[in-house]
């Protein structure tokens, strides 16, 4: 492991936004002209918003706790 950067969950967020899926939540959410379906899709992007933010947060304190880990080790 070379880097503490969360490559690995970044990436994954940036292909489950791009997919069809991904797009129609945030057409849904900010550029659909029915106001239901904005108030329907809106928490449904937040929320995922939230749980992608966490992954993240998750993997780079993984990383961070596993090169500290090893940099110790080596020290030894």
């Amino acid at each position: 492991m070379q880097t503490r950067w969360p490559w690995i969950s970044l990436l994954l967020a940036i292909i489950v936004t791009i997919s069809p899926l991904g797009r129609d939540v945030i057409y849904s959410a900010f550029f659909s002209s029915e106001q239901l379906s904005r108030n329907i899709a809106k928490p449904m992007f937040f929320i995922g918003l939230a749980i992608m933010a966490l992954i993240v947060a998750l993997e780079w304190l993984i990383r961070h706790i596993i090169f500290r880990r090893r940099a110790r080790g080596a020290m030894t």
